[in-house]
This record gives C-alpha cells, sequence and structure tokens, in this order.
C-alpha cells in the first residue's frame, strides 16, 4: 500500500513537470500563446489543373500546420463551378474547424436552386469562435467587397481576425483600406489581418494601411513572397500583417497548383 503511495506521489510530480514545461513553452495556460495562421486565395476550390478539389486545398492547410485561416474566393452554392458546394462549411469539415463566412455577393438562387448565391470569404480556426460579422466596403464599379470579422478565442487569448479580398482598382482599395483601419481602431485585444489586397508592398494603399500604426508586415524583408499567378509567381499581393505587439516568424510562401494563388503562412505569438 506504501509503495502504490509513493508511486502515485512520484507520477503526480511527473505530470506537474511536464505540465509546467508546456506552459513555459508557449502551450496550455503559459505567458505564450503561438499559432500558425495562413491566408489562401482559394479560387473557389479550382487549381491550375481546372479541377475542382476542396481536399487538395484542406491538404495544404493542414500541411502547413495553420491554425487559422483566411480564406477568399469561397463559394456558398454559387454555380456548377463549384457543384453548388457550401465550401466553408465542407472545408471545415474537412479540417474539424470552426467557421465564419461573409458573402460579399448574395443574389437569388439559380434555376432549380433553393439557396442564394453566394461569393465571398471565410475563416477557419482550430479554435473557437466567438462571434463574427461581414462588413461590406465601399467598391466603385468593380465586385462588392467587405471585410470579414471574427473574435478567435485562443486559449483564453481573444484575437480579431480581419479578412479581406480588395478591389481591383486603386481608388475602391483607397476606401476600402481606411475602413478597416477605421473597424480595426476599435477593437482593443491583439489584431490579425489578412488577404488578398490586388496591391504591390509598395502602393499607397498598402502603405496607408502600415502607416495608420495598427499593423505591421509580417512579410517584411522577405524580397520573394511572390504569390500570383500560382505556376511561376511575379506578384505580391496576398499578405498577413498583424498589431504591432504580435511576434511573428517563419514568413513562408507556399508551392502549390490548388487555386491560381498561392498561400502564404507564418508563426505568430501572443502574450497573454
Amino acid at each position: 500500500m506504501k509503495k502504490h503511495f509513493i508511486t502515485s506521489i512520484v507520477s503526480l510530480l511527473i505530470v506537474s513537470l511536464f505540465s509546467t514545461s508546456a506552459m513555459a513553452a508557449g502551450h496550455g495556460n503559459g505567458k505564450e500563446i503561438r499559432t500558425t495562421v495562413m491566408s489562401y486565395n482559394i479560387h473557389h476550390g479550382v487549381g491550375l489543373d481546372e479541377q475542382l478539389s476542396l481536399k487538395r486545398i484542406a491538404d495544404v492547410i493542414r500541411d502547413a500546420g495553420a491554425e487559422i485561416v483566411g480564406l477568399q474566393e469561397v463559394d456558398r452554392f454559387f454555380g456548377e463551378r463549384s457543384d453548388f458546394q457550401d465550401q466553408a462549411k465542407e472545408l471545415a469539415g474537412l479540417l474539424g474547424y470552426h467557421y465564419a463566412y461573409g458573402a460579399n455577393l448574395d443574389w437569388e438562387p439559380t434555376e432549380g436552386q433553393t439557396h442564394n448565391r453566394q461569393y465571398g470569404t471565410a475563416i477557419l480556426s482550430k479554435y473557437p469562435i466567438l462571434r463574427s460579422d461581414n462588413v461590406l466596403l465601399s467598391s466603385f464599379g468593380d465586385e462588392q467587397r467587405g471585410v470579414l470579422h471574427a473574435v478567435v478565442n485562443l486559449r483564453g487569448v481573444h484575437v480579431d481576425v480581419y479578412n479581406t479580398h480588395l478591389g481591383l482598382d486603386a481608388a475602391s482599395r483607397k476606401a476600402q483600406v481606411q475602413e478597416i483601419v477605421n473597424l480595426a481602431s476599435t477593437a482593443k485585444g491583439p489584431k490579425l489581418l489578412m488577404g488578398d489586397f490586388n496591391a504591390e508592398p509598395d502602393s499607397p494603399e498598402f502603405q496607408a494601411l502600415l502607416d495608420s500604426g495598427l499593423f505591421v508586415n509580417s512579410f517584411q524583408g522577405v524580397e520573394d513572397a511572390f504569390t500570383f499567378p500560382a505556376d511561376l509567381p511575379t506578384e505580391t499581393i496576398d499578405y498577413i500583417v498583424t498589431s504591432p505587439e504580435v511576434q511573428h516568424s517563419n514568413p513562408r510562401v507556399i508551392a502549390t497548383e490548388a487555386s491560381d494563388h498561392r498561400p502564404i503562412a507564418v508563426d505568430v505569438v501572443f502574450k497573454r
């Protein structure tokens, strides 16, 4: 009996030591929370081979270890090009993640269908999404654009996550960036903003985003962060920016032709 008691005490001490070690490494309830973030324009799940495959998109996300993901060009019952899929829901199911969806286009059902045809952005998260809303942005002569905002409970740290797909013309992007800055300025906690900005790093609209003081570029100093087109990329138009207190490392562009864009990912650390 005494031997069993001593063995139990030793086991408890070992568990306690492992728990303390995990907390110090940024897991559990430690002072640092680590995760990997991705932004990916999925081209409604169609790759350069013109094949529709959400499984292929999910595999790219899983292989990258991404736990918070902003997706652009996401269909929801949109049409034959995506088999009338609810793509955010299906990808979340494949990954076992939570999700939020924002419809920037919301049209009446096509003949023979019952759901509205929708097209927009999505946020996938390994961690619970506490709330979400989609805010439509000013769009001048281009398709309607928006920013999807979700609050993610990342092991007790509430992170404001924004995902957007900006317009094709500079005037729209300039207005859209200002509206996103105005929206994000009301959030008090750590922030992530990601998306397809349709703008190069030296563009006035991207610089205006950084000049706001709300965000820093997680790919700062990376000269070859080319994301489009996916086969031989020459343009940097996809971004992950964070609030200044968020630490980031290992920014990378992932080589894949599962879409017409390459996804980007970065490891981030949030302080408690």
